[in-house]
């Protein structure tokens, strides 16, 4: 009974394995966002059914990380960098809001299809959609739906706008909610976010790693 456990949790292992690895190549081929989706559409694809077998989200954005690395290379590398420095130019600009880089940019799953994700800190709700128009920057407006801790949670103002051309997404937060950085969808933990400053130190480490490996 021992030796068939093991055997049938051995399976699942590697049926986890093999779903998080095509969620993944459906991510990076596709440009599909969404992990769940992903997931699912792997599953049918491998004809594989089981609840036990399906990968949690951390488990595909690894995967996810060894795809890019593996058969993109030097192309999703240019991309990322390109997206980060537009994304630091974009925190200096709304330096005023305290923003904050999160998302695929920064941690690094970005493709060409990703926008740049920025969380804005004010307890005005006018002031970002005010600063964008003093600017002359058009944006679409949108709403999200986030937790900000495992009690409180709630829909928050969203702005769309285009430059570079890069796509930029930025949620508006109160500022208290600085603090301590909402809930990730992906796994319920504390989101990755970066300052200016962080984001920086993080381009400079990317610049020196690459220039190691070309050396």
């Amino acid at each position: 009974m021992h030796r068939a456990r093991q055997h049938a949790e051995t399976r699942t292992r590697e049926r986890r394995h093999r779903l998080a690895h095509e969620a993944a190549r459906l991510m990076a081929e596709g440009g599909m966002r969404d992990y769940h989706q992903a997931k699912l559409k792997a599953a049918d694809r491998l004809g594989i059914h089981d609840d036990a077998s399906l990968p949690r989200n951390r488990e595909i954005e690894q995967a996810l990380r060894e795809y890019q690395r593996l058969f993109q290379g030097d192309a999703h590398a240019d991309g990322l960098r390109l997206r980060r420095e537009a994304a630091l130019r974009a925190l200096e600009f709304f330096d005023r809001f305290t923003p904050r880089l999160v998302g695929p940019v920064l941690e690094g799953t970005a493709d060409g299809h990703s926008p740049v994700h920025l969380h804005l800190y004010a307890d005005d709700a006018d002031a970002v959609p005010r600063f964008l128009g003093d600017a002359g920057i058009p944006a679409e407006s949108r709403s999200r739906h986030l937790r900000l801790d495992r009690t409180r949670e709630g829909d928050f103002p969203v702005w769309l706008f285009a430059a570079e051309g890069l796509s930029f997404d930025l949620l508006v937060l109160p500022e208290q909610a600085l603090r301590q950085a909402p809930l990730s969808g992906l796994d319920e933990r504390p989101m990755k976010r970066a300052s200016a400053t962080q984001l920086r130190e993080l381009l400079a480490e990317a610049e020196i790693e690459g220039y190691e490996r070309g050396t």
